[in-house]
């Protein structure tokens, strides 16, 4: 049995999904007839109360696609430095939208208002550049998988339209967020200008992300997406998925979180576990003593069966998901102990 908790990313299509995505209804997308990928679209900006929505084939193509239909070039987007879109994104701020980055550093990747606050430039000093955006992460992937909730966004919003900023949310995790809150859909998208929901991550689905905001925005991403090389054809196959996930696979994270807790209740019993970040949903990281490397410890996982990414110089990381069961889990902790 090989124990896969490199991420969330690895499941793979369950036998309804496979069946949902093979009798599908088929079209171009990119001459908008394809009827399962508006089905989707349109469900996704149902959800969120927004006007409309983009099916890309990743959470970097629609967190990219945002950032540089908001911004022009030369603006200045605030995010934690912690933050998906600055840490793994391939420099998308600087390459796609021409834009810099401001870099609070807030506790575990979460930004306050007075962290963004620091960070927003006078618009008539002509040697900053323009702050234009607020980009937020939920759930932070480097945090831990820890979660903003609707008050602490609210705050964050009253910030934005004080100084006439833009306020985006990579959501790939969000409803792994949303699951833990019991907060409505409907509350973020009243929030934000625009959220990207990754599919592929806990929600289980093959391949996509959904850009969700007002009709011009969508539209503008659109001819972003097209000119990035990002247009489908038969893309039903892969919107068929993500309609399956968002109707069958959202109450079930709250599994992938007790089991990240009891992975948590293992791994403090293991004298070689320093510290172990608070578990909120379903990421685990770890830090190991200074004289072993997480690249080291690993690749000793690996020799039990065990795959996990290395997350830092001694930190390790462990994500729970849909094909990580009880029975895995049993024998995670025969194997831990060995």
């Amino acid at each position: 049995m090989i124990i896969d908790l490199r991420s969330d990313t690895v499941t793979q299509p369950t036998p309804a999904m496979r069946e949902a995505m093979f009798t599908a209804p088929l079209g171009d997308d990119a001459l908008g007839d394809d009827p399962t990928v508006n089905a989707l679209e349109a469900k996704a900006a149902a959800l969120f109360g927004m006007e409309a929505a983009l099916f890309c084939a990743s959470g970097t193509m629609t967190n990219q696609l945002a950032i540089r239909t908001h911004c022009r070039p030369g603006d200045d987007v605030i995010c934690d430095y912690l933050s998906h879109v600055y840490q793994y994104e391939g420099g998308g701020i600087s390459v796609n939208a021409l834009a810099s980055a401001s870099l609070p550093q807030g506790e575990r990747g979460k930004l306050t208002p007075d962290l963004i606050r620091g960070h927003i430039y006078s618009p008539a000093d002509p040697h900053k550049p323009l702050s234009r955006l607020v980009v937020l992460e939920n759930t932070i992937n480097k945090g831990g998988g820890c979660y903003y909730t609707i008050p602490e966004i609210a705050a964050i919003r009253q910030v934005c339209d004080e100084h006439g900023l833009i306020l985006h949310l990579d959501g790939a995790r969000l409803f792994n967020a949303l699951v833990e809150t019991g907060e409505p859909t409907q509350a973020y998208g009243q929030l934000f200008d625009s959220i990207s929901i990754c599919l592929s991550k806990g929600l289980g689905c093959p391949v996509g992300s959904v850009l969700l905001s007002t009709a011009d925005v969508i539209r503008q991403a659109r001819r972003y997406r097209k000119l990035m090389g990002g247009g489908w054809r038969q893309a039903g196959f892969l919107a068929a998925a993500g309609i399956y996930a968002l109707d069958h696979h959202v109450e079930r994270l709250k599994l992938d979180h007790a089991r990240a807790r009891r992975i948590g209740t293992m791994l403090e019993r293991l004298p070689v576990v320093q510290d172990i970040l608070p578990i909120d949903t379903n990421i685990v990281i770890f830090r190991l003593p200074e004289t072993i490397l997480a690249a080291d410890y690993v690749n000793s996982l690996g020799s039990k069966g065990i795959k996990a990414v290395s997350f830092g110089k001694h930190l390790v990381r462990f994500v729970t998901h849909l094909d990580f069961t009880d029975d895995m889990l049993h024998e995670l902790e025969n194997r831990l102990e060995l």
